[in-house]
């Protein structure tokens, strides 16, 4: 377990096996950021020879090692580029120390010096330190041994002594916890995570987090396939049907007393997506564990939210279900009735996230909050148009407004999207029910499913994040971000949240 610690101490002087500091693209050059000035003193005239024989050119995130041979105390310098010295931000800081801890995993002690003159800098160098220590190794028999991980990070930080630094460093270690434990339940197989377990690892975290004296209050409740059906929830019903491991729906609500405002925040939840009938090809079917990623991320955000005492009510809704292949499933032509009393006709059973957000959302609208935020892995359609690292971002214009905000303070990026008036046609288009859930045009496919989960917002505030894209990393780590689930979305919907708290 690694532990992390606050200083205020030189980075030349501090003794550990390793010190990290930052370079910037200056007019004259290469030169060590904010935070890492002794270092350049102590190398002095040496340092920009060193960084053209290295062959470091200053890119944000690119990795350089060298050992120091008693110019400082700590025996090995890791350089971080930072891009621009103009340019440098919370976001770059945060990837920048995601990197420089992995690059150096086996050290018992590291020490950071980026930049971490103010509250922003100092809690975004301590989420990517914490962040881009994230592995998934829960499976891996000699995953211990192999990788032990760093013992103990030092962040250094002229401010360190100040109680607004103090402050940032304790909530980078909860929003931390909360993307890692989001991260998790992503990461876990199928087999491990299925709708009853998820929502039973949703009553173990509820129990732990609102357990003990000063607690937050946190009401938990989880309806079974029964009373899903005794409240007319036929999305969750017919998309579950298929499966051996019956739906379920988790609502998790943080009331404060001191709250002004109501955010309801509703998060897809589909344990596995075989696509059902409409089944998916083999190769879009390996990480299918990650479809549940929207209904993870709300959950672990109301509980920051609860954690952290913000004074709003949030309300959290995770409609669980697993899309499978059976003499149950539901079928291409099926008509379902929606919570209220919405018919819709199904055409494409790969097309089930919407139906069982659907239920969720008129629930969640049912009690009149103030701003409504689902958040799903919803469409191929939205990676084609803005590829794997940015979400789309859709629903009333003061919502959509807020959320990119947040999205900017939270360094994740999102991409404002359409939801054409012609959309609407196509969402009425059914010649048989309400509504028709897919009509099978290739173009707009991101904008046609905001168009129909708009039919259950009753009107009010709504925003859409379709992170099908950036919530599960196909790749190798970069920065802060590891490979399988990112987190993506968690920090938004809290800065999202705590805007409402003076509202």
């Amino acid at each position: 377990m690694t532990s992390y610690t606050l200083r205020s101490a030189s980075p030349a002087k501090t003794r550990a096996d390793a010190v990290v500091v930052g370079i910037v693209k200056t007019a004259k050059g290469l030169a060590p950021a904010t935070g890492a000035e002794e270092i350049g003193t102590a190398y002095g005239r040496k340092l920009r020879p060193l960084l053209s024989s290295l062959g470091f050119a200053g890119k944000v995130g690119e990795i350089a090692k060298v050992p120091t041979t008693e110019a400082v105390n700590t025996p090995l310098l890791v350089l971080v580029g930072l891009g621009d010295e103009a340019a440098v931000t919370p976001s770059v800081v945060r990837r920048a120390a995601g990197s420089a801890v992995r690059a150096v995993a086996n050290a018992a002690t590291l020490a950071i010096a980026l930049p971490a003159d103010s509250p922003e800098l100092l809690r975004a160098v301590s989420e990517g330190a914490r962040l881009g220590a994230y592995s998934f190794t829960e499976f891996k028999r000699d995953s211990a041994p192999s990788t032990p991980g760093v013992g103990e990070v030092v962040v250094l930080s002229s401010i360190a002594r100040q109680s607004e630094a103090s402050a940032a460093f304790a909530e980078a270690e909860l929003v931390a916890e909360a993307t890692n434990a989001t991260r998790r339940w992503v990461n876990l197989p199928a087999n491990e995570l299925n709708p009853p377990s998820f929502a039973d690892a949703v009553r173990d975290a509820h129990a732990t987090i609102t357990k003990g004296k000063g607690a937050p209050a946190i009401e938990l409740q989880i309806w079974d396939e029964e009373q899903l059906a005794a409240d007319g929830c036929g999305g969750i019903l017919g998309v579950g049907g298929g499966s051996d491991a019956p739906p379920r729906l988790v609502k998790l609500t943080w009331a404060p007393k001191d709250a002004t405002q109501h955010i309801a925040l509703v998060g897809k939840g589909i344990t596995y997506d075989t696509g059902g009938y409409t089944i998916k090809p083999p190769g879009s079917m390996t990480t299918m564990k990650e479809d549940m990623a929207g209904a993870a991320t709300v959950i672990n955000t109301l509980f920051l939210a609860a954690k952290l005492g913000l004074p709003v009510k949030v309300t959290a809704w995770a409609p669980m279900a697993e899309n499978m292949v059976s003499g149950r499933a539901m079928r291409p032509g099926d008509v379902l009735t929606i919570h209220g009393g919405t018919t819709v006709e199904v055409s494409n059973t790969d097309a089930e996230g919407r139906l069982i957000l659907a239920d969720a959302l008129v629930m969640a609208a049912n009690e009149k909050p103030d701003a409504i935020v689902d958040i799903a892995t919803l469409t191929g359609a939205m990676v084609v148009a803005l590829g794997d690292k940015l979400a789309g971002v859709l629903g009333t214009d003061d919502v959509v407004a807020g959320l990119k905000a947040a999205s900017e303070t939270a360094g994740e990026g999102l991409w404002p999207m359409p939801i054409p008036e012609e959309m609407y046609d196509r969402v009425h288009s059914s010649k048989v029910a309400d509504l028709a859930q897919h009509d099978w045009v290739r173009w707009g496919g991101g904008l046609y499913a905001a168009a129909f989960l708009r039919e259950f917002t009753d009107g009010l505030p709504w925003g859409h994040l379709d992170v099908a894209g950036p919530a599960f990393n196909t790749g190798g780590p970069s920065g802060h971000v590891p490979s399988g689930g990112t987190g993506f979305g968690l920090a938004t919907l809290l800065e999202f949240v705590r805007a409402h708290a003076s509202a």
